[in-house]
Formats: C-alpha cells, sequence, structure tokens
C-alpha cells in the first residue's frame, strides 16, 4: 500500500528518475525494506533508497526518521559513504527520486529475530504545485 502523497522506493531506485518500488506504508509489510545480516558477524547492511511525491506536490522541509529503534540499529544518510544518524532531512522533495541509504547493523549479542519494529516517518509541509 502506498501513500497518497509521499512515498519510500526501494530496488535500487535512480537519482532524479521515478523508477523503484514503493516501500509498504501502514504495517502493511506487502513491500518491506529488508536487511539479512548474520548477527554472530556483527554484520550491517546499506540498502539504497529513494523518496518522492506524487505528480502534483512538493514536501518542503521534510525529515525523514527512523521510529521504534529501540536498539538504535538503524541509521539513514543522504550519501552511501557519509555519516549514518538517526534522521536526515531534504529541503524540497519533488516527483522525482532523491536517493538516499538506510543501514542496518546487528550485534553478536542477539539472537536470530525478524524485526519488525522500526518504520520511517516522514514529517515536514506538503504543498500542490
Amino acid at each position: 500500500m502506498a501513500n497518497a502523497y509521499v512515498n519510500v522506493y526501494k530496488d535500487n531506485p535512480t537519482e532524479g528518475g521515478t523508477d523503484g518500488t514503493a516501500v509498504s506504508t501502514g504495517g502493511t509489510y506487502t513491500s518491506p525494506i529488508s536487511f539479512t545480516l548474520d548477527a554472530s558477524q556483527n554484520e550491517n547492511q546499506i540498502v539504497k533508497l529513494a523518496i518522492r511525491t506524487e505528480s502534483g506536490y512538493v514536501y518542503n522541509n521534510a525529515t525523514i526518521t527512523d521510529v521504534g529503534d529501540t536498539n538504535d540499529r538503524m541509521k539513514l544518510c543522504k550519501t552511501e559513504n557519509g555519516t549514518f544518524t538517526d534522521s536526515i532531512t531534504f529541503e524540497q522533495i519533488t516527483a522525482t527520486n532523491q536517493i538516499f541509504y538506510a543501514r542496518a547493523s546487528s550485534a553478536n549479542t542477539e539472537n536470530p529475530q525478524t524485526d519488525r519494529s522500526v518504520s520511517f516517518n516522514v514529517s515536514g509541509e506538503l504543498a500542490a504545485v
């Protein structure tokens, strides 16, 4: 299920394009962002994502934040090799992909699990154009 105004896209989206697969919203898990990590190896993985609005809208001062990350294992960054943090901000999101990256990490103190506690929240000012 996609949002009517702004969505995150996975599956190697292209900067400035309109490709990618919309990530599920509202806890449906029909198209989640997925990481497969070996906790015994303290692995981490980076996934390329994009955010864009539906045609006819812009999202100003948009902040993407990880929510429900109780173990602080999810981080975000606008570049693949930059500093990953708990939130990132875009001055304006339009109807073309703006790339960002999510990094998940594991720790050897964890048991094997499927963690569905983390989600992304996008806040800002939506406007029709």
